[in-house]
């Protein structure tokens, strides 16, 4: 596999590179070429991991149209964190519902910001 993920079957692109429905599906791309460049993981390792997670919605009925794929990446980097130890499971599970928490409370166009979170250190993802 070469050195991008833009080479992955069903990646979202046009003629100008990577396309994103939302400003999250950004963010989950950029976390993962930043940990990617750290040597987290390789892309043959990445490509298997975003595979598996498309093969388990599929088994789940995901009709699999293109708009639920950064959801399946989304996935596969949390997964891909807790293996390699990067975060645990707890924290990726404290993080994400702090941050279901924070999107319910902040009015529509206004920046999510978490405060507070308990149990854990306290930092936006970058």
């Amino acid at each position: 596999m070469d050195d991008s993920p833009l080479g992955l079957p069903g990646f979202p692109r046009n003629e100008r590179g990577p396309v994103f429905k939302e400003p999250w599906e950004a963010r989950a791309f950029a976390m993962a070429l930043r940990l990617h460049e750290r040597g987290l993981f390789t892309w043959t390792e990445w490509a298997e991991a975003l595979a598996h997670e498309i093969r388990a919605a599929r088994v789940t009925w995901d009709a699999d149209l293109g708009d639920t794929y950064y959801q399946h990446w989304l996935r596969a980097l949390e997964n891909m964190a807790a293996r390699k130890g990067a975060a645990s499971s707890e924290e990726i599970t404290r993080y994400r519902h702090a941050w279901a928490e924070a999107a319910e409370r902040t009015p529509h166009g206004s920046p999510i910001e978490l405060k507070g979170l308990a149990g854990g250190r306290q930092r936006r993802p970058t």
